[in-house]
């Protein structure tokens, strides 16, 4: 059976450079996103290299479609990255409930009954609480829980989710939580902005201002991507969750490789408004069950996404307007 790796939310951030690498990788990719928007993955991959991909317009709420994608074209493999960000559950809980919760059921149902054994998904570092809830340091593997938002609540509860169907039905499951992606794609929400200030840099202006500041870790979206793929390659025996590590870095520290990559812009943040989360995760577990853990460089990556944002402005792919 040839190997079919079906990507849901497929045409946002980290779903576009899981079907670029799937693509490169040789492996036939499904996108099943209610979008069809492709100006993300334009960024990265030609129309000639995009005809290799099967692209669904399809809505994770509805089961028959999942199903129906399942099925019809006989996915082996389930990286599922689809959900409503922070802001938009917020603004509609019943929504965020449906995409969020009843999408990712709908996921491991489908694969139950399409006889898949193993599912990929995504969580967040929004499943963990404030910092003085934790020791200090890096969080372990098994801190316990406690969002603070609706988005985050959902993400636990899709966690407990895959528990019940290792538990009843013997599929095997790995959840990746990350904590702020970075790289070419990556133009949404709260945490996108250290990535605009590299599109800023790119676009040769002046100044950009990041909103937060403190410590955390950076996750460039190229690894991000490919270790959902290698989740999704390398089931472990039951429900495993683990956190993506890195070295805690501040923000204003980020600011200032962007200036040194780039001298001539000026990056600035709000150094004493840290994000509300502790500043990073141990990746040992990780480590320890994976044998591919993907990281490069803070500094490698920023300049990669830079010089990436320079190519993609000047051919017209991409615009700035500004901050």
């Amino acid at each position: 059976m040839t190997a079919t790796y079906l990507v849901t939310g497929a045409l946002g951030c980290v779903g576009v450079w899981t079907l670029m690498h799937l693509t490169r990788q040789g492996k036939r990719a499904v996108s099943f996103d209610i979008s069809e928007n492709r100006r993300r993955l334009d960024l990265l991959m030609t129309p000639q290299e995009q005809a290799a991909i099967t692209f669904l317009r399809g809505d994770l709420t509805d089961f028959a479609q999942v199903l129906g994608a399942v099925e019809a074209h006989g996915v082996t493999h389930i990286i599922h990255l689809g959900a409503l960000q922070v802001p938009f559950c917020k603004a509609d809980p019943v929504m965020g409930s449906r995409v969020n919760v009843t999408g990712t059921v709908n996921i491991f149902e489908a694969a139950r009954r399409a006889g898949l054994k193993h599912v990929a998904y995504a969580s967040s570092i929004a499943v963990y609480g404030p910092p003085d809830r934790y020791p200090p340091g890096l969080l372990a593997h098994d801190a316990p829980f406690d969002p603070r938002t609706l988005y985050g609540v959902y993400k636990v509860a899709n966690e407990g989710a895959a528990r019940i169907y290792w538990q009843d039905h013997g599929i095997t499951s790995t959840v990746l939580r990350p904590y702020t992606v970075y790289g070419v794609a990556r133009d949404q929400g709260l945490t996108s902005t250290p990535t605009q200030a590299m599109l800023a840099a790119a676009a040769g202006a002046g100044s950009y201002h990041i909103g937060f500041g403190g410590k955390q870790q950076l996750h460039f979206v190229s690894d991000t991507a490919l270790q959902f793929i290698e989740a999704a390659e390398q089931p472990l025996d039951g429900a495993y969750g683990f956190n993506l590590g890195a070295p805690p870095v501040a923000i204003a520290e980020v600011a200032a490789l962007i200036e040194q990559i780039r001298p001539g812009i000026r990056v600035t943040c709000d150094a004493d408004k840290p994000l509300p989360f502790p500043e990073g995760c141990d990746d040992a577990e990780l480590k320890r069950h994976f044998k591919n853990v993907y990281g490069t460089p803070l500094a490698e990556g920023v300049r990669q996404t830079i010089e990436h944002f320079e190519t993609c402005l000047a051919d017209g792919r991409l615009s700035f307007e500004g901050s």
